[in-house]
């Protein structure tokens, strides 16, 4: 089963991309997290460990799609 994060600080941009996140990945053959860094902001440093630069975006095997833009994990902090 594939690992998948989906950060998201819980903006309209981001709520919008977490519901089509949901439709279109079948939670059988993925492991979706959805992760919302503006409650728990501990993990924004994992994030740009990552390489999320901004939110909404779904890091899959280790690389990051950036999904339209929210906000800057700059903001976030």
């Amino acid at each position: 089963m594939k690992k998948m994060l989906f950060y998201h600080a819980g903006c309209p941009v981001c709520r919008q991309a977490e519901d089509q996140i949901t439709q279109m990945f079948d939670s059988s053959r993925f492991d979706l997290e959805m992760v919302h860094l503006g409650t728990d902001r501990s993990r924004i440093v994992e994030a740009e460990q990552l390489g999320v630069a901004s939110v909404p975006a779904l890091v899959v095997n280790n690389q990051v799609l950036h999904i339209n833009f929210g906000a800057a994990l700059s903001e976030l902090k």
